[in-house]
């Protein structure tokens, strides 16, 4: 797949508990090149932590002005840019179709001025799948790519399928690593 793409996953363990810990991963990938990353937050959500990939896999770009394609299995971060929700958050004074305060609207803010700087289009993924599982059949095999099909569009081959997933699993690592790594801070 050509250009830059982008990988992201969040996690974040006792999501519903004040003292949780959260976890993201990023991949950033043109053509040989990678570069991984990885970082987290205690008392955070998944939510936060599935724009903290995206936000840092923008950071880390020399420069603006490219064609970038982001691969998440956020349906919250990936629906806000299809749909375009944040064109009405702003409109309506950062507020949402319930007429609520949008959430993680900082982390949005920043999100959105990195993403403007680009040619970027957001794909979504099915997270934690694992293609090589012996319990996994093809049958099982061929919805998902149905599903990422509906999702993304017919331009997508099974071997990009099958690379996207597996990519998405090494951003889920990341995150894992990356909580792992806050937990043995607290020890």
């Amino acid at each position: 797949m050509d250009g830059l793409n982008i990988y992201t996953d969040g996690a974040c363990s006792g999501n519903q508990f004040d003292a949780n810990v959260g976890g993201w991963g990023a991949i950033l990938e043109f053509g040989e090149h990678v570069k991984e990353l990885h970082g987290g937050e205690v008392n955070t959500t998944n939510n936060r932590m599935e724009l903290a990939a995206v936000i840092a896999a923008f950071r880390a770009l020399k420069r603006g002005g490219l064609k970038i394609r982001v691969f998440t299995d956020s349906s919250y971060v990936a629906t806000c840019f299809r749909d375009r929700w944040y064109i009405n958050w702003r409109k309506n004074g950062w507020k949402n179709a319930k007429k609520e305060p949008v959430e993680n609207r900082e982390l949005w803010e920043e999100l959105l001025a990195l993403v403007e700087q680009n040619e970027v289009s957001f794909y979504r993924v099915k997270g934690h799948v694992n293609l090589d599982s012996a319990a996994l059949t093809q049958a099982q095999a061929d919805k998902l790519y149905a599903k990422f099909k509906e999702w993304n569009g017919a331009s997508f081959t099974r071997r990009d399928f099958e690379y996207v997933t597996t990519m998405n699993n090494r951003a889920d690592e990341l995150a894992n690593i990356a909580m792992d790594e806050l937990r043995a801070e607290k020890r």
